[in-house]
């Protein structure tokens, strides 16, 4: 089983590994209390496949809870205990302004507050030797400070612990003794890796969210009993990978993007099996629009995520968090996002959600502001009467009133040009952040073709396709709830990193194997821990490097060599091969420096059949119904033919306008668009010239 909780929806997917079979399911999320939401869904979802609690053996679990306790500031009160003289270094930062042009610039708000923040005598040198000893008692004298003063949770960052932990590890062991019950984060196990700022922003979000996440975690598992399974739970992480419920409750910052990252596998999934190993994944649910890149059928991986941004879509206005996650990017609103005027009387599209509650006006729940699935309902995208597989009947006279009075009335324009207008913002909007995305990790989006799920996805696909020259769009079956696919895709991993500052061709390669060899240990045990045998674990290295004096590095997927043999040479030539895809050319007599070594261990990589309803063959299909569907190509609202999904058979051609309709999500082909049924029941939709 896998369950996607999201802004607006949870979505659910059993499947039975003997027979393929798969059921799918779409509920309405519950914020207050995003476990109720999830008990409902299971429920009816176990009901639908006929099925018992007792039959699942395996539940995967992606949520936003992580991201929204910090956006919402919704986790404990926390301390930083940090060495002498770096107290303020989470409010210095970088010094950078993301905006230079703006002299009012909003920065992000540090997670523990100045009162909150503590200095103890110690300090290491960069190789990670002892320049002055831990002053053990100045570090009991911080902890009864940080209790007097409120603080629920701690984080511990000292500088140069990359290298050496042993003073962190014994400030933990002082403050555990001293503040039973506070969970302690330190920075040499978050983030153990070189840049202070980073190391210790991502420690504190850790830490921040710790005691809410356990919470939570515990709750899940309660429910899931609840419901008669002994399954094993386990969780997205933003990587791509899953892990035990006891490794996210111990490190809760990596699952910053779990939703997002799963349908960024599905859709890779896909693109594998569909001939398509470079793609861009375009995720649109009810809260957000998402895009990734696709490279040689795996998503792309940074470790240079934000959270919590001052500016939504704009980079360095957020908190930085330094932990492996699927190279996403933003790229616009979801159904739920809220349209207004903006004090220029222009159109302006979230970033704020109507969410689940009160939801868009036509979900009748009572929102009353214009929303994008509000826009697309009168457009004549979505079918009032079969949204959710008719579970859900939409206000078409709730959405109408939300959009004349917030955007028709002021802009002097139709309701149906009011909604035409808001539909077009999102896309021209997701179109300019997603070809930016894609040429900044050296693609042409032009070349690549789309893959769109998310309940909202499908309905915008056509259109943002045609603002990006995409040559084709693929909709994958079940496409509303694709996040699910991809948690039963990912196999049980861990990511480790050792930072080894130096210029390539000062590297001590004995040393690069000691760390390697130490990284492997400690990937089996984690591995072990979570029941994944010895003889199953893979490994995958790779490395920071960048060209000597560049500010940022670039992720190298490295070359297997025999211990003791130097590899610079073939390391130099993965570095300039992967620098020239991305900027088209290497700078001539330039030294390559290292910065940190990474290691991926993993185990097998599940096997998931699924075998969605087929179509009957034989002729071409019989439109279920006609209705008039808002097309401004052709001038209007035309009669358009609407299909079932179920009714499309492999091998089926059919020519724009028309519109497919299935219980998680609608699939839009606008005019001199093609569409066609492949053999994995893909929609393929070509947009011609």
């Amino acid at each position: 089983m896998g369950i996607d909780i999201g802004g607006t929806f949870t979505d659910l997917l059993v499947s039975d590994p003997a027979t393929g079979q798969a059921w799918f399911g779409k509920t309405l999320s519950t914020p207050a209390e995003p476990a109720e939401g999830v008990e409902r869904g299971l429920r009816e979802i176990l009901e639908q496949a006929g099925a018992s609690g007792a039959e699942v053996a395996t539940m995967v679990h992606g949520t936003t809870l992580v991201t929204n306790a910090i956006l919402e500031r919704k986790g404990d009160p926390t301390a930083l205990l940090t060495t002498r003289g770096f107290r303020d270094v989470v409010e210095i930062a970088r010094e950078h302004r993301y905006d230079m042009y703006d002299l009012f610039l909003d920065l992000p708000r540090p997670i523990a507050p100045r009162r909150l923040r503590f200095e103890v005598d110690e300090r290491l040198l960069a190789d990670g030797s002892v320049h002055a000893p831990l002053d053990q008692a100045g570090v009991r004298a911080a902890a009864r400070q940080a209790a007097a003063a409120g603080a629920k949770a701690v984080a511990v960052c000292f500088l140069h612990s990359y290298r050496n932990p042993a003073h962190e590890q014994a400030a933990r062991e002082i403050l555990e003794s001293e503040l039973p019950g506070v969970p302690v984060s330190i920075s040499a196990e978050v983030a153990g890796e070189i840049r202070e700022y980073e190391r210790t922003s991502t420690t504190l979000v850790n830490v921040y969210v710790r005691r809410l996440v356990e919470r939570y975690l515990d709750v899940i598992e309660e429910r899931l009993r609840a419901s008669g399974s002994a399954a094993r739970l386990l969780v997205m992480l933003s990587s791509g990978a899953v892990a035990s419920v006891e490794t996210a409750r111990l490190n809760p910052v990596r699952m910053i993007e779990s939703g997002p990252a799963a349908g960024a596998l599905a859709a890779a999934d896909l693109g594998a099996r569909s001939g398509r190993l470079d793609l861009l994944s375009f995720d649109m649910g009810g809260t957000t629009a998402k895009a990734c890149v696709v490279e040689g059928g795996r998503p792309l991986i940074t470790t240079e995520a934000e959270v919590d941004r001052v500016y939504r879509f704009k980079k360095g206005s957020g908190l930085p968090i330094r932990v492996p996650t699927v190279e996403m990017v933003e790229i616009g609103a979801g159904g739920g996002s809220i349209a207004r005027l903006d004090r220029f009387g222009l159109v302006k599209v979230g970033p704020d959600s109507a969410g689940a509650d009160p939801g868009p006006a036509c979900y009748g729940l009572g929102g009353n502001e214009p929303t994008v699935t509000d826009a697309d309902l009168l457009l004549g995208y979505l079918d009032p009467d079969y949204f959710l597989g008719g579970r859900m009947r939409l206000d078409r006279a709730a959405a109408s009133t939300a959009i004349e009075s917030r955007l028709a009335g002021p802009l002097g324009l139709t309701t149906l040009e009011a909604a035409w207008a808001v539909h077009q913002v999102v896309n021209e909007n997701m179109a300019g952040a997603a070809r930016i995305h894609a040429v900044e990790r050296g693609k042409d989006a032009r070349t690549l073709p789309l893959v769109a799920f998310g309940g909202a996805g499908p309905v915008h696909a056509f259109h943002v396709a045609r603002l990006l020259g995409t040559p084709e769009v693929l909709v994958p079956a079940a496409a509303g709830v694709g996040s699910t696919i991809g948690f039963l895709l990912a196999p049980l991993a861990v990511e480790l990193v050792r930072s080894g500052f130096s210029r390539l061709g000062a590297v001590d390669w004995r040393g690069v194997d000691r760390a390697y060899s130490e990284m492997e240990e400690e990937g089996r045990k984690v591995l072990a821990a979570a029941g994944v045998a010895a003889t199953e674990v893979g490994f995958r290295r790779s490395a920071d490097l960048r060209l000597a004096g560049q500010a940022h590095q670039t992720r190298v997927e490295l070359p297997p060599w025999p211990p003791g043999e130097s590899p610079a040479a073939a390391v130099a030539e993965s570095f300039r091969a992967a620098y020239e895809g991305l900027y088209g050319r290497t700078p001539p007599g330039v030294e390559v420096e290292v910065f940190a070594w990474r290691l991926v261990a993993s185990g097998p990589r599940p096997e998931l059949r699924l075998e969605p309803p087929r179509g009957p063959a034989g002729g071409p299909p019989t439109p279920r119904a006609e209705r008039r569907v808002y097309w401004r190509d052709d001038g209007g609202l035309v009669p358009t033919p609407i299909y079932r999904r179920s009714s499309l058979a492999p091998g089926c051609r059919l020519a724009g306008p028309l519109v497919v309709e299935e219980k998680e999500s609608t699939t839009i082909v606008g005019p001199g668009g093609e569409l066609e049924v492949d053999g994995l029941l893909n929609l393929v939709i070509r947009l011609g010239d």
